[in-house]
């Protein structure tokens, strides 16, 4: 079964490098959720713990990666939503 948890963790995980690409690319935060990325960053903690409590193996590591990308496009929304804020003033 890992490898189909694999490959659908591809498929939701193949959109993160574009969306960190635009964030750095527009220094905005227009098309961005906050709440959205919240949820997806839990999303993924409730997989690694699942993982890690029931079945602990390399597609762990994949749910790991996602995670911390995420976690990479939340910084940057806070760093564009500060440049928003001076940009406002």
């Amino acid at each position: 079964m890992g490898i189909f948890e694999f490959l659908m963790l591809v498929c939701f995980g193949i959109s993160w490098p574009f969306s960190i690409a635009k964030s750095i690319k527009s220094r905005s935060t227009k098309g961005k959720s906050i709440v959205f990325l919240c949820f997806v960053e839990i999303g993924y903690v409730f997989g690694i713990v699942h993982k890690i409590i029931n079945n602990f193996n390399w597609v762990t590591y994949v749910y790991m990666v996602l995670f911390c990308v995420v976690g990479i496009d939340i910084l940057l929304y806070l760093r564009n939503r500060r440049l928003d804020a001076k940009g406002a003033k």
